[in-house]
């Protein structure tokens, strides 16, 4: 499958390097409260630490719990997000049900596992609570340019979470994980992205955070430029999530207006549009009181 050829969108990484630096020369000048608490309401609030326990999730829970007291005028985040034998912890225990519960799975971060094991994790994150799910692009079958068995394993994973989710009475949103740092070219990260989106992830996300190059502006504004065209074609629109590294106030803001930019407010939506991050909390609430915030 020739991904760039079918949608006509060959990455310019001079045009797309340009565009990128008079987004961040501008935005000083578009920074405010409400876009900052904008952002606030779009992260999927994360913790994926080999030491997490019940206890340790319960903690973040009970912070978001205590958002609307402590801050009346913060919206909620978008999610708690956590690995799915964790899903449970989240679900039985937030306070508001639009604060989702989303889970990483398909072996993450590596994905290096059965595909039957794959599937099996997705499905029991479904009936644990997961109203979300974080999947893993099959690396090792996509840069030895297999595309067919890495999109099948989407396929898969996507049929048995839309399977079970029914049986619950549910709908669960499916994000692939591209892992764009390892996948290092702008013309790689477009095949990665338009394989994921007609495979049929409701998202396309960067990275893992648990490799060393994760979201870049770049990577970014490329994936955006894809769900553009993807969404041109088809119709449908595919959502964008940014993750790994993305801990400051001004990292967010630049992210934000990258998807302004390409996609357009109607983007500008937690529906369509989520940061995967542990620290931002803290630094967009710093940057709207204006001191320093330990909340999270």
């Amino acid at each position: 499958m020739d991904y760039l050829q079918k949608y006509n969108y060959v990455p310019s990484e001079e045009t797309i390097s340009r565009r990128i630096q008079a987004i961040a020369g501008s935005l000083e000048s578009v920074v405010s409260p409400a876009v900052l608490k904008k952002c606030f309401s779009l992260m999927d609030l994360t913790t994926l630490h080999t030491n997490d326990t019940d206890e340790s999730v319960l903690k973040l829970v009970r912070k978001v719990n205590d958002l609307p007291s402590r801050y009346p005028d913060y919206p909620l985040p978008a999610s708690i997000c956590v690995y799915p034998n964790f899903a449970h912890v989240v679900r039985e225990n937030r306070a508001d049900e639009n604060v989702h519960v989303t889970t990483v799975s398909s072996c993450f971060p590596s994905a290096q596992s059965f595909l039957e094991v794959k599937v099996r994790e997705c499905e029991l994150a479904v009936e644990d609570g997961a109203d979300e799910i974080d999947i893993v692009l099959a690396l090792n079958s996509f840069l030895a340019g297999d595309y067919e068995k890495a999109a099948g394993e989407i396929k898969a994973m996507k049929a048995a979470i839309d399977t079970k989710a029914a049986t619950l009475g549910r709908k669960v949103i499916l994000k692939a994980i591209l892992e764009t740092g390892l996948l290092v070219s702008p013309e790689n990260i477009a095949k990665a992205s338009f394989l994921a989106m007609e495979a049929g992830a409701d998202f396309i996300k960067t990275s893992t955070g648990k490799v060393d190059v994760n979201a870049t502006p770049m990577a970014a504004f490329v994936m955006c430029e894809c769900i553009k065209r993807y969404y041109e074609q088809t119709g449908r629109k595919v959502g964008f999530k940014a993750a790994g590294g993305i801990s400051t106030a001004k990292d967010a803001v630049a992210y934000y207006y990258i998807v302004s930019s390409v996609l357009g407010d109607e983007w500008l939506d937690r529906s369509l549009f989520r940061f995967g991050v542990s620290r931002l909390g803290n630094s967009l609430m710093g940057a709207i009181e204006q001191q320093t915030v330990n909340f999270f």
